[in-house]
Order: C-alpha cells, then structure tokens, then sequence
C-alpha cells in the first residue's frame, strides 16, 4: 500500500507523537509498504531537504517567525494543498491519508483526501483543551481558544457545537477545543485513539465516526534483547527517570514540590526541555533537591537512562490520553509512577504504583511508602518484563494495515463512511491485558 502521514508534530519536536509515527512508518516500511511524511519543519539546506526525502520525509512550507511551543506552524492549509498538488502529484495515486493532530498540515491532508477520492485515517492523540488551559495565561484562554477555533471552522465545518459543563468543557475555553476536536475527528473517514478513555471522552462530545482503539508500540530494532529485573537495594538511592515534556501540563513543578517531602535516598535524572525548564532548575537549586537536568536528548541515550533506573513517572493529570514514556519504561522492564486513574489502561497491573490524588503531598507519600518498601521494586519489574513484548509494533501494526486495506475496500465500492462500523474488533483494540 501507499499510505501518506501528514502531521504538524514531527520535526523538531521530541515527544510521544514523535514517537509514534517512526514506530509505526518503521514497521509499516519493514513490511512492503511505501509510507511518505509530511509535516512542518524549521527552515532546512537543500542538503538536508534531500536526506529527508531519502526516507520519505517532505516539510510543507511553514512560517519562519510563528511556532507553537518548540514545533514551527504551517502556512495555510489552502497553501499546501497547492503545494503537495504540484510537488507530489503521485499522492493521487495513494491509498490512504494517514492525519496526525489537527493544526495546518493535518487539516491539508484531510482536505485533500476529501478532493482526490482518498480515504482518511484521524488519529486523535492529545487533549488540546487542557493543553490550552495549561500552556495559555490565564486571562488570554477564552479569546486564543475562540481564535484558533474560528480559524479552523475556515477549513473544516464546525456543526457540532460543544456547550460548557460540568464534565470536561467546564470553561468556555475547553468547550471551544472540545468543538475543534469534535469536528476534527467527524472530518475523517474513520478515527484512532490510544486509549479506551479517550475514545469514549470523544464519543460523549459527538464524534460520529467510528472510532477505535489502536495503542501506541515501540520500535523492534530498538528493543533490547534480555534484561535482569530491577532491585533496589536498601538505604541506596531510588532511582527516578523523568522523560517526558519540562513543562506545566506534565506537573514537573508540582512533582518537585513532592520531592522536598520525601524523606528517603532518591536521585531524579530529568531528560527533556519545555516552558518550564528554567523554573525548575532554580526551585531544584534551591531547595537543594537531588536532581540532574540533562535537557532534550537522542532516543538511544534516553533509553539507555531509563534501563538504569527503578521507577519512572509520569504524573500529569487528566491531560495524556496513552503516556508513551510509560511504553518504554515497560520495555525496559521499570516499574512506573502515575497521578491519573486513565493510565492504567497502559501497562499491567502489577506494574505501577499510582497517588492517592494529584497533589504534592499525596505523590510524596507514595514515594516515602515505597522507599519504605524496595522489595516493591523487584515485584513491580517482574510484571512489566513478562509483558514487555506484547507493546512491540510489529504485533500491533497489522491491525494498522486492516483498517487502511478496509477503508480501501469501502473507497472501491464507493459506501458510506457508516459502513465502517463492520471492521472487527480485532481491528480495532489494543492487548487485552491493556484494557481495564
């Protein structure tokens, strides 16, 4: 097949989405298949555009000045329409769209498949309304929220209305992205999520289009061969790896206020930049917490760091829909330290330990207690290498590969998107173990 990912999140950017996409271009590749990416890129040497193109990796034309936190924007979608037509005009010829996220290039690439007679595939990764809230200041949320919705009902038609409450659109701000969202996802022919609890998050707003559960996996060429499992020795320190976004959506500050009441031995090793970085290397500095700042970094080095260490955390807060970092500290047989209830669809049971609340207090209670416990470790990291293998993407890329060859047959015999709903549910959901 030909398949063609189009996403705003990809160069120049670390993070989970990242992730994601090689795993899954790698394997669709290993597997015959001919996978372009396009995304947004900072500007780049004829040279460099050329090694891109190598592997089939083309920036759209992007602005030079404007960037959403560390990853460039797009130009218009209508721009790169234009674009993508005269400069790969084989993508007529493609067999499925393949969309990440929902800002410009993505909205391009739904548009398109909308023209050309193209099926498209949403994957909706991320909670943008609590994104919104934690990365905009506090009086600029409602009117940015307003904005960037209007702008995107220019490309894609906002029916769906989504009206404050007392669930998860409880500002008008998070009602707006919840109506972007919405109508993002009822834009495509069928619809991903990596997680059960994100799926029904979507459906209760009114995403009409089928959606199904395809989780996240890690890449066979780097998975390591044999492991020992995790101990931790009494009176050492706890060693504690935090890899995901410095920033305030992922709680990095409220999980160091947690540190400076723990009152065991702990070394926290930090891998990754955001908004919040600085902030928290002088609380760190201050507080004379025993934490290295080590900034962003190369995967390999990253995962390197998280086999040496015993625990790793995640602890934002009703914001990840899947947790990639807690993936690969699976893989790596690591037992894992989450906030959020909705994370432990992730990994197994067995595997984690998980706060009483979000709060700093509760996260450092949980921390003291098995600090008390070591022999917890051991246990823990039993569980997670005798599942490690099941979160490999080559186990999970074949339900990938259905659904695209579905919607390929659906676009042949000129259906309805409704008839969708007939894809099995092998198709459709990740390992049972995963689904609580």
């Amino acid at each position: 097949m030909n398949i063609a990912f189009f996403t705003d999140c990809y160069l120049d950017l670390t993070g989970g989405i990242r992730s994601s996409i090689s795993a899954q271009k790698s394997a669709l590749e290993q597997n015959g298949h001919t996978v372009y990416i396009f995304t947004t890129s900072f500007p780049r040497t004829a040279s460099q555009r050329h090694q891109l193109a190598q592997k089939h990796i083309y920036p759209v034309p992007s602005c030079r000045l404007f960037f959403r936190g560390l990853t460039p924007l797009s130009r218009r979608p209508k721009i790169i329409e234009r674009w993508l037509l005269r400069e790969h005009p084989e993508l007529q010829d493609f067999d499925v769209f393949y969309v990440h996220y929902e800002a410009g290039c993505s909205i391009a690439g739904l548009r398109l498949g909308k023209e050309l007679g193209i099926p498209t595939v949403q994957v909706m990764h991320g909670r943008e309304d609590m994104g919104e809230t934690n990365i905009i200041p506090y009086g600029l949320r409602t009117f940015v929220a307003w904005a960037i919705n209007w702008i995107h009902s220019w490309y894609i038609p906002h029916p769906v209305k989504v009206k404050r409450d007392n669930y998860l659109a409880d500002s008008v701000a998070k009602a707006k992205m919840w109506t972007l969202m919405v109508n993002h996802a009822n834009a495509a022919d069928f619809v991903l999520t990596p997680s059960e609890h994100f799926r029904q998050k979507l459906l209760h707003y009114g995403v009409k289009r089928d959606i199904k559960v395809f989780p996240n996996g890690y890449p066979d060429a780097k998975f390591p061969e044999s492991l020992d499992t995790k101990e931790l020795i009494p009176g050492h320190d706890l060693r504690i790896i935090w890899h995901s976004r410095v920033s305030a959506e992922k709680r990095m500050m409220p999980f160091l206020r947690a540190l400076v009441r723990v009152t065991g031995r702990y070394r926290l090793d930090v891998y990754g930049g955001g908004g919040d970085h600085f902030r928290a290397r002088r609380f760190a500095r201050r507080h004379h917490l025993n934490v290295y700042f080590h900034g962003n970094a190369e995967f390999d080095v990253v995962q390197t760091a998280i086999a040496k260490a015993h625990l790793d955390v995640l602890v934002s807060s009703n914001f990840d829909t899947f947790g990639m970092t807690l993936i690969e500290a699976e893989v790596h047989g690591v037992p894992v330290f989450f906030c959020d209830p909705d994370m432990r669809e992730v990994v197994p049971r067995g595997s984690y330990i998980i706060s009483k609340s979000p709060s700093s207090d509760d996260m450092a209670a949980a921390l003291n207690n098995l600090i008390a416990h070591p022999e917890k470790i051991k246990q823990m990291s039993e569980v997670m290498l005798k599942h490690r293998d099941e979160v490999l993407i080559s186990k999970r890329i074949k339900k990938l590969v259905q659904i695209f060859k579905y919607l390929g047959g659906w676009c042949r015999r000129r259906g309805t998107p409704t008839e969708l709903a007939d894809v099995g549910e092998e198709a459709a959901t990740g390992p049972a173990q995963n689904m609580v």
